[in-house]
């Protein structure tokens, strides 16, 4: 949650560059709102981050590339995973009484290294239900809703984006959903397994959910971080909508997991209206087989762009459409690009 005021002073290479910064006016009901940090535009970088006052802040970082870094907890001194050209901050619990929290942004050649490898993995899903809930990022569910939640936020996406989309898969490959991150859970909060030098547990292999490691192998004694017994697998939590029309499942299964911003990125956001998702098809023509769902808002890797094809030589589209992985497409129509996605 958010304090009701941010005041932010930046700091580049020890030399105070942004005085006297107004504080900044957090919502009646804040949910995780994000802002920028006025890092001066004259090629400075940033790597570490501190904070002062009340509160529990987030902090990540945009590389040159355009990328933004996972969120990082500054607590009360954060090191980036890259050094960046631009800061966001967002508090997520304020202390009472102490609604004021300074953030400092500042260049000690500290960065951390992002591994640029795509991470996927095997991990049980658990179907997240709670329609008329909140998730973490203010998110109120609704009927066959369509997102997911992972073990930390680390890789929470705001309301209604999709900085950290998953790609989640049934383990034959048959059908897939790009799904954004809005909550947390399951089990533990604090749990990034799918990271190269994990915050916690760092004790177990990357791509091992601790909950996964407690319920097979007795890890922290069975139990998670808050010591309830762990009672089934779960690394990620799937929305009604994700579980049952984007992978068409009937019951708690094992999936394939691709954590889309771990690796270098290129592709797009899909623009579809409220209420609506965009399917994914084998071929370039809307009668092609549906295999799965692109949900809204969901960032999705583009590999290339082919002319659609005619059905049965009279009808159909010649529009647009984008390769996501081999044998999956979506109509380009839906999709607001970062860059010209190449020719097939």
């Amino acid at each position: 949650m958010i304090g009701r005021c941010l005041a932010v002073v930046v700091l580049v290479a020890g030399f105070l560059t942004a005085p006297g910064i107004p504080a900044w006016s957090a919502p009646a009901d804040p949910t995780l709102t994000v802002h920028d940090l006025p890092v001066r535009e004259f090629g400075t970088v940033v790597d570490t981050v501190t904070v002062s006052g009340g509160g529990e802040v987030d902090v990540r970082g945009r590389t040159a590339d355009g990328q933004w870094t996972e969120w990082v907890p500054a607590a009360p001194e954060a090191v980036l995973p890259a050094r960046s050209v631009a800061v966001q901050a967002r508090v997520v619990r304020p202390r009472a009484g102490e609604p004021r929290v300074d953030v400092h942004a500042r260049f000690t050649g500290r960065a951390g290294r992002i591994d640029s490898d795509l991470a996927t993995y095997r991990v049980f899903a658990t179907r997240e239900g709670l329609v008329g809930g909140k998730t973490a990022n203010g998110h109120i569910i609704t009927q066959r809703d369509h997102f997911v939640a992972l073990p930390s936020r680390r890789g929470l996406s705001a309301r209604a984006g999709g900085d950290y989309t998953v790609r989640v898969c049934t383990t034959d490959g048959a059908r897939c959903e790009w799904a954004p991150v809005w909550d947390v859970g399951p089990w533990n909060t604090k749990d990034d397994y799918w990271n190269l030098g994990r915050a916690s547990w760092p004790d177990l292999p990357r791509g091992m959910p601790q909950a996964q490691a407690a319920y097979q192998k007795g890890h922290n004694g069975g139990k998670d971080q808050f010591g309830r017994k762990v009672a089934n697998p779960a690394g990620i939590d799937l929305a009604d909508g994700t579980f049952w029309d984007g992978l068409k499942l009937k019951t708690n299964a094992w999936v394939d997991v691709t954590y889309e911003w771990t690796g270098q990125w290129r592709g797009g956001t899909v623009m579809t209206v409220a209420g609506d998702h965009l399917n994914v098809r084998d071929g370039t023509n809307s009668a092609a087989r549906q295999v799965g769902i692109a949900a809204r808002h969901a960032r999705i890797p583009v590999e290339c762009a082919e002319a659609g094809e005619l059905v049965d030589g009279t009808q159909g589209s010649t529009d647009q459409w984008l390769r996501l992985t081999p044998g999956r497409y979506v109509s380009a129509a839906y999709v607001r690009t970062e860059q010209t996605p190449a020719p097939c």
